[in-house]
Parts: structure tokens; sequence; C-alpha cells
């Protein structure tokens, strides 16, 4: 098992209430620039009617841990580890049977709705496609399902908008069409990939109040990946915070926001705007860029970003540490934030 093996599994929680447990989780796409290592051993456990943020700047591999485990990576992509969700390793599946879980056990609401949805089929097709196929539902049963949850999402006229195609609806619209089909075949566990990053603040908000409440309704269990922690906070019962394919922190959120310990976190803390800050101030934004999933590093993968990098950050992959008193909370820094630090953030 790597360093971060442990970093956000809580041991203290009973194995028989998860529902997802990731171990060591790895994804490397083989290019024509070599091998790039987008995901390197993550490892999770997620409990049902759990909400789980995974946040970190575009590049850090969010997206391609929740591609991997969904087995929805692309076929360059070589997996590994163990994902076991209800008890059954999904990496172990042939591809052809992960049918019987994608739709029917997981599903994903992707974030951009325009690229997602089909733009030649009509909306009702593509809410009922799931049903008819994985429920075994008539046309008309069917039907009547698509319309039971555009009036769930929140959609006026749903009969109206059964008949027309995803150019003919707004950006809020469309995503909730998305978040429409994911529901369709009733899935135990929810997956929103940056669902909301391409609306406007306004209309963000009412799509995170709407899968709040479905959530709380359903009883389901939620996996949100977003860059902005303003979105996480509030909305997620754990956080983990990813950079360069790796887990650097993980907490209960409450704990996250309030004492964070890695270096990253408390960079990405900072670079939120604040309401007290004056007009036009300027954001403190994290110096250089994201690490090349193609270089070789073995020291911490953000160290030639951090300002209280010392050398042995550069050399070794620091191993995981845990906060004394605080369960759950584990961080994987040399150089971890000062209380003053913490404060500021």
């Amino acid at each position: 098992m790597t360093h971060t093996a442990l970093l956000a599994t809580p041991d203290e929680a009973p194995a028989a209430d998860r529902i997802l447990d990731v171990e060591d989780l790895s994804c490397t796409l083989a290019t024509p620039r070599g091998a790039l290592r987008i995901v390197d051993g993550v490892s999770f456990a997620l409990h049902r009617g759990e909400t789980l943020g995974i946040a970190g700047e575009s590049g850090s591999g969010k997206s391609m841990l929740i591609r991997s485990l969904m087995r929805i990576a692309p076929r360059s992509a070589a997996i590994g580890g163990r994902v076991r969700f209800d008890g059954v390793d999904l990496l172990d599946l042939p591809i052809d049977r992960m049918g019987a879980y994608l739709g029917p056990q997981m599903a994903m609401v992707f974030q951009d709705p325009m690229t997602a949805l089909n733009p030649v089929v009509p909306i009702e097709r593509q809410i009922t496609e799931g049903p008819r196929r994985h429920l075994r539902l008539s046309r008309a049963q069917a039907k009547a399902k698509a319309l039971e949850l555009l009036e769930l999402v929140g959609i006026p006229e749903p009969r109206k908008r059964l008949r027309q195609y995803p150019h003919e609806l707004s950006g809020g619209m469309r995503q909730r069409v998305m978040i429409a089909i994911a529901l369709a075949c009733d899935p135990q566990l929810l997956i929103a990939d940056e669902a909301t990053t391409a609306l406007d603040v306004t209309v963000q908000k009412q799509i995170l109040d709407l899968l709040q409440s479905i959530q709380a309704e359903r009883r389901m269990t939620v996996i949100m990946v977003s860059h902005d922690l303003g979105v996480l906070a509030g909305r997620t019962d754990r956080t983990l915070v990813m950079y360069g394919g790796r887990v650097m922190e993980a907490a209960p959120s409450a704990a996250l926001f309030r004492d964070s310990r890695h270096q990253y976190t408390r960079a990405l803390l900072e670079a939120i705007p604040r309401m007290e800050q004056p007009r036009h101030s300027v954001l403190r934004a994290i110096p250089g860029v994201p690490p090349d999933p193609a270089a070789a590093m073995d020291g911490c993968r953000f160290a030639p970003r951090c300002s209280a990098a010392v050398e042995r950050c550069s050399l070794e992959r620091p191993p995981v540490t845990r906060v004394a008193g605080h369960p759950g909370h584990r961080f994987a820094c040399f150089a971890p934030a000062t209380p003053s630090e913490r404060r500021t953030a």
C-alpha cells in the first residue's frame, strides 16, 4: 500500500455501514509522452447516506478518480487497486457486467449538460432510456416516471419539456434534466462531478439545494466533486483534498474548514474571496502550476509551489499524520500549517 492508503479511510466506522470502499486506487494513462499517473494511491470509505466532498484545483485528478472507480475512464487507462461497492469489487468485474451498476446502483451528474446530453434526442427519450432498460418499464410507465422526475427537479411545464431538445432549455434546466436522468433508476450512489461549475451563482445555489433535498428525501449517498471549497462547505460530511493525483488531507468537513493542517488546503482556503475584503482586492493566488503527471517525483507534489516547504519535502513522500483528538482527520505534510496560519485561512 502507498503512504496515502489510509489517509481517507475512517476506521472508526463499522465496515457493514460502508457502501463504497476504495483502496489504493491508481490510474495511469498511456500517451505519446509516456505514462501519466493521474490518480496515485487514493483510498477512502463512503458510508450509506453520507455526502463526501472531493476538492482540488483543475488537474488534481478528481474527475479521473471518479471515472476510474466507475470504470468509465479512457480505454488507454490502466487502473489498479480495489473498488468494492456493496461488497463487490468492481475492478474484478468483466466490463460488460458494469451495466448492472451504472444507472441502477450508481449514477453521475456531469459538469457540462450540453455535451453530456444528446443534442438530437428529445428529453423524454433521454430520461426514459434507463428505466426501460434496467427497470423493464413499459413506454407509458417510463414516461410517467419521467414526468414525476421533472417535477421533482423543479422544471415547469414538464409535459412540454419532454418533447423538447437540450438546446431549447436554459443551462439551469439542462442541469436539472441531467439530475433527473441520474435519478431515473433510483441509484444508491449519486456522483456530482463539478455539476454547478458552468452555472451562475443563483442557479448554482438552486441546484445544490435541490441535490441536498433529494438526498435527504431518498436517503442517497452522494459524492460531490468541486474545485470550489465554497460549494462543499456546509453541504458535505467529509472532504478529501486532492493534488497531483494524491490525497493531501482528509477530515470531517467542519474540522477541515476550521482547522486545516496541510499547506495546500490552507492555500486553497486563502484563495477564496471574502465578503469583508474591499472591492477590487487582489486575491491570494497559489503561485506556480500543477505538477506534470509524466514527471516522476519522490517527495510531496505540492513542494515546488509551497511557501513552507523544507528540503525533505522534495525528497521524501510525507507519511500520514493523524490529528490527535480529531477522529478521521489526517494529512500528509512535513511542514503543516501553524495555528496562526490556520486562523488566517
